[in-house]
């Protein structure tokens, strides 16, 4: 684990927060990459790049908030306070609550340009496995996101001091980081050679959020989560991420089935 990976003066620079800035780094370059190649004007995806950035953060934090209302009581200044605490920045984010917001933003963004939806979305599609492959790193050097109990032949502890320390003490546990990293690293490189090959537009996004919603309904099995992120639902009980992850299957779902016939306005 290293959590703080060098300090800038007084500031830590942190190992996770790290590796977002570099996933929305590379995610940046990667579209405006991709833009050029396909002769589009990359003014617009910078414009929506910044609305997932913002509402990214944004999301995941209040998404992390709702599900920890007793943490913030009487607190509210803690929410997107970055000196609140001993350690620089905003500790506690969850990745859906943070995807649903950027893409309402996005999707109003181009509502509001007259801009194909699902074609411009498509291009923004295989960041996420950039994203995924960097954060997670993150995640392992910062302790967080963890797996539950595994005695499998790559099964890792956590040091002493740490989050998952104190919930599993020495038992081997899953690299629940690891698995969504290796994922990530996967799912850019077949959304990337499939965006070239596409039959229609928001056949990659279509693509994204049915393998995505498969893959995080999978993972929740190996991850450790507190008791507030379940739901009781007619006898089952699922993770918010699972809840989510349903939603995102039929939305692709659903975009395969009503294929856009044609191309609109592009960004």
């Amino acid at each position: 684990m290293h959590p703080e990976l060098f300090h800038i003066g007084p500031i830590p620079i942190r190992s996770y927060g790290l590796m977002l800035a570099l996933s929305f780094f590379l995610g940046l370059v990667y579209v405006y990459r991709i833009s050029q190649r396909d002769k589009k004007p990359f003014e617009p995806f910078l414009a929506i790049a910044y609305i997932m950035i913002i509402g990214g953060i944004v999301g995941a934090r209040l998404s992390y908030v709702l599900f920890h209302l007793d943490e913030f009581a009487g607190h509210w200044t803690r929410v997107f306070n970055p000196f609140d605490s001993s350690q620089f920045g905003i500790a506690g984010l969850n990745l859906y609550g943070g995807v649903v917001l950027a893409v309402v933003g996005s999707f109003l963004y181009c509502r509001f340009k007259k801009l194909s939806v699902l074609e411009t979305f498509d291009y923004f599609a295989p960041t996420l496995g950039i994203g995924l492959a960097l954060t997670r790193i993150g995640c392992f050097l910062n302790g967080c996101c963890f797996g539950t109990e595994c005695h499998l032949p790559w099964a890792i502890t956590f040091p002493p001091g740490s989050i998952p320390y104190y919930q599993f003490g020495d038992t081997p546990l899953h690299p629940a980081q690891l698995y969504s990293s290796l994922y990530g690293v996967i799912l850019f490189i077949a959304l990337h050679f499939w965006l070239k090959k596409r039959r229609f537009p928001g056949q990659i996004v279509a693509v994204l959020f049915m393998v995505e919603a498969v893959f995080r309904f999978a993972i929740e099995y190996v991850r450790y989560y507190e008791d507030a992120m379940y739901f009781s639902f007619f006898g089952l009980n699922p993770t918010f991420n699972q809840v989510i992850s349903v939603s995102l299957f039929l939305l692709g779902l659903l975009i395969y089935i009503f294929k856009p016939a044609g191309r609109k306005k592009s960004a």
